[in-house]
């Protein structure tokens, strides 16, 4: 049941159509009273568009325009204090009407934001050991990974296995003619390889005769990389040759 001045209305009945005027009539709250208000509250430096922002819900701070028009207004009353930065217009709340804490409540306050700060600290501490946990749990594998890695990994392992049946059973894996053919492709690597190597350190004894540059800082400078500078040795590949092919 609804009362208005005395009179009881029944629920779900209709309104007055005088009662239902004077309620949209109802004065709404001044766009500079709103934004004053929400100054004092927030207590910090702000600009037109924060204030904005956070007011459009209130119906009467629409726009950027609205909320720089009331607090240029209160910054001329002397209710907000104004700070220019080149275009930009800072706002803050008159400190003069807020009260001034004693000495001990600021030590009070210090030692609790102290122990907050510990507390921050602390959390984020917390909150990079679970963003670690989880990149770790990220590049773990899953279930299904893990399976088809031991089935791959089992099929090549029966592989092997059947291979190496072969071979204890003294059965020929390649012909004589195939390994001619790799032994002869084997041997012509080789050849170049000890010609190229010879012209190099011919072509490169005439260039640096004269040098007096260090000359593995020369080779750097140029992008030359060695046989030992990739970690080869090319006696290592002649050992592989039948003894009647050696260089």
């Amino acid at each position: 049941m609804l009362l208005e001045r005395g009179h009881v209305f029944a629920e779900g009945s209709r309104l007055p159509a005088a009662l239902i005027a004077t309620i949209e009539m109802a004065p709404k709250e001044d766009p500079v009273t709103t934004v004053l208000n929400f100054v004092n509250a927030q207590n910090r430096p702000l600009n037109s568009q924060y204030v904005a922002d956070h007011l459009q819900t209130s119906g009467n701070v629409r726009s950027k325009a609205a909320a720089e028009k009331a607090l240029l207004s209160l910054a001329e009353s002397g209710k907000v204090k104004v700070k220019e930065y080149g275009k930009q217009k800072v706002f803050l709340a008159d400190q003069d009407q807020f009260d001034k804490p004693e000495a001990e409540e600021l030590e009070r306050r210090g030692k609790e934001n102290d122990a907050l700060a510990v507390e921050v600290a602390e959390a984020e501490r917390g909150v990079q050991e679970l963003e670690a946990e989880v990149k770790t749990l990220e590049s773990s594998l899953t279930m299904e990974e893990i399976a088809s890695r031991l089935k791959k990994v089992t099929d090549e392992n029966a592989a092997m296995d059947a291979k190496l049946v072969t071979l204890r059973d003294g059965k020929v894996l390649i012909t004589a003619e195939d390994r001619k053919k790799v032994e002869e492709r084997f041997t012509t690597g080789l050849t170049q390889w000890r010609k190229r190597k010879r012209m190099f350190k011919e072509l490169w004894n005439q260039i640096t005769e004269s040098m007096t540059k260090n000359l593995k800082d020369f080779q750097e400078e140029l992008g030359i990389e060695t046989d030992e500078d990739a970690g080869v040795d090319i006696g290592t590949y002649e050992q592989l040759l039948p003894k009647r092919r050696k260089f």
